[in-house]
C-alpha cells in the first residue's frame, strides 16, 4: 500500500526556496559590510516594521520573550507588582512577567475567541482588588500586592477585545502591554477610535516574536517592541544592549537582547511579502470554514468576531477526542499541533503560585480539546479538502460536542 503524501502542519521550506536569491543576497551584503550587531540593516527594518504596525517606534530584539520582558520593564511596571494575563498562552508570556520581577496573576478567557474575557477582567479588578485610599494604587486583596499592568494576548492571529481592556486600564491607572507575538498584521475595530487599529499600536507597548513559524518569521530567533512612546522606545534600546546609552556608558543594568543584522535583513525582505501571506492565510481559513460547513462535521471551528481582522497564525478547532483525531490524522499523513495542552496556571513551572484545577475552568476545558490543523501560505484547496475529509471520517461515528455546544450557546462550524 502506498503511504499518503505527507501534509505538514507548517511549511517553512517553500517560502524560503522562493526567496532564496533575495535572502542570499542579503546575507552577502551583511558579510561584505561587516556589521552584524545593530547598524543600518536593523534600523531600516525597525522603521519598516513600526510603520507596518502603525506605531511610531520599533525596536528589534533577540526574541519575542525579550520583547515582552523589555516592554514591561521599559513601561515602568514596578517590580513586585502584579501583571494580569491569561492562562491560555505559551509560557513565554509568564516568563516575561516573572523575569521582569513581577508577579503573574490570571483571568480566564472567552470561550469563543480564546482571548482575555473583558468581563472577567472587570470582575477581577472590581471584586478581587481594592483602591488604597492612601496611595491610590489598586491592590489585590488576596495577595496584598499592587496591580501594575495587563497583558492581553492576541492569540492565534486574532486580537483581544481591546476597547474594554483599555477602558479598565485607564480607570485604574494600569499599563497595557499587547502580547502580539502571534498577530503580525492583525487588526481590531475600535469603537472608541472609530477605526481599525493594528496589533502593536493600541497599548503602551507591544511585543512581537519572529520565531520561524510565525506569520513573519526569521531564519532563527528575533523579536520586536512597538510603541508610540519615545521614552519606552529609548529605554527598550538600552535594555537590549546592556543598559548602554552610548558605548560603555551604562545607565542601568541591562541584557544582551539585540536583534542581529543578518536576521534583520531577512525579516525586511519577508516583511514586504507579509500582507500577501496573511491574505493567503485568510483565504485558507475561509475555505476550511466552508468545507467544514458542507461536511457537517460536529466540531467547533474558530470564531471570528466582526471587530477582528484575523491573520490566522493558527487554525484551531475543538474536538472531544483530540488524541484519537491526532492519531487518525497522523496515520493519514497529516501534521497537527496543540497550542497549548496545559494552561499556564497548571504548569509545574508555576506550581509555587498555588493555583489548582478548576481555578480557570474555561481555559482548562479549551486546552483539553483544541487542535491546530495545517495552516500556512500556499496551503492548497485539495490539501484542505483532504484534511476535512479525514477529520469527517474520524468524527463520523458521532460525538456529543454538538449537543454540548448548543447547550452552552457556542457556534459550530455550520453557523460560523
Amino acid at each position: 500500500m502506498n503511504m499518503p503524501e505527507k501534509l505538514p502542519f507548517l511549511d517553512l521550506i517553500t517560502p524560503h526556496r522562493e526567496l532564496r536569491d533575495e535572502l542570499c543576497a542579503s546575507f552577502g551584503r551583511a558579510l561584505e559590510g561587516g556589521a552584524f550587531v545593530g547598524g543600518a540593516a536593523v534600523e531600516s527594518f525597525e522603521r519598516e516594521f513600526a510603520a507596518f504596525c502603525d506605531a511610531r517606534y520599533g525596536v528589534g530584539v533577540a526574541s519575542g520573550t525579550d520583547a515582552l520582558r523589555f516592554a514591561i520593564m521599559a513601561a515602568g511596571v514596578r517590580k513586585d507588582s502584579i501583571v494580569v494575563t491569561v492562562p491560555n498562552s505559551f509560557i513565554a508570556t509568564g516568563e516575561a512577567i516573572s523575569q521582569a520581577g513581577c508577579l503573574i496573576d490570571f483571568v480566564d478567557i472567552d470561550e469563543q475567541t480564546y482571548n482575555m474575557d473583558p468581563a472577567r477582567l472587570r470582575e477581577y479588578l472590581e471584586e478581587a482588588c481594592a483602591v488604597d485610599s492612601a496611595t491610590g494604587e489598586l491592590i489585590n486583596k488576596r495577595l496584598n500586592r499592587p496591580v501594575g499592568a495587563i497583558i492581553p494576548v492576541h492569540l492565534y492571529g486574532q486580537t483581544a477585545d481591546m476597547d474594554p481592556v483599555l477602558d479598565l486600564a485607564e480607570r485604574y491607572g494600569l499599563v497595557v502591554i499587547e502580547d502580539a507575538c502571534q498577530a503580525h498584521g492583525a487588526e481590531y475595530f475600535s469603537v472608541r477610535r472609530q477605526r481599525w487599529m493594528k496589533a502593536g499600536s493600541m497599548g503602551h507597548a507591544a511585543a512581537f516574536s519572529f520565531y520561524p513559524g510565525k506569520n513573519l518569521g526569521a531564519c532563527g530567533e528575533g523579536g520586536a517592541v512597538t510603541t508610540n512612546d519615545p521614552e519606552i522606545a529609548k529605554t527598550t534600546r538600552m535594555l537590549r544592549d546592556h543598559g548602554q546609552s552610548q558605548k560603555y556608558f551604562h545607565e542601568m543594568e541591562g541584557f544582551n537582547g539585540r536583534l542581529d543584522a543578518v536576521q534583520a535583513g531577512f525579516l525586511q525582505i519577508k516583511l514586504r511579502h507579509l500582507t500577501k501571506w496573511n491574505e493567503e492565510r485568510q483565504q485558507a481559513a475561509g475555505r476550511y470554514k466552508s468545507l467544514f460547513s458542507e461536511s457537517g462535521a460536529t466540531l467547533l471551528a474558530p470564531f471570528a468576531p466582526d471587530w477582528a481582522n484575523c491573520v490566522w497564525h493558527l487554525f484551531v478547532v475543538r474536538v472531544p477526542d483530540r488524541h484519537g483525531l491526532i492519531k487518525h490524522l497522523n496515520d493519514a499523513g497529516i501534521g497537527t499541533g496543540i497550542h497549548y495542552p496545559i494552561p499556564l496556571h497548571l504548569q509545574n513551572a508555576y506550581r509555587s503560585l498555588g493555583y489548582q484545577e478548576g481555578d480557570f475552568p474555561v481555559s482548562e476545558r479549551v486546552c483539553a480539546e483544541i487542535l491546530s490543523l495545517p495552516m500556512f501560505p500556499g496551503l492548497r484547496p485539495d490539501q484542505q479538502e483532504r484534511v476535512v475529509r479525514e477529520v469527517g471520517a474520524f468524527l463520523s461515528g458521532g460525538d456529543s460536542l454538538a449537543d454540548r455546544a448548543a447547550a452552552e450557546g457556542l457556534k459550530l462550524a455550520l453557523t460560523n
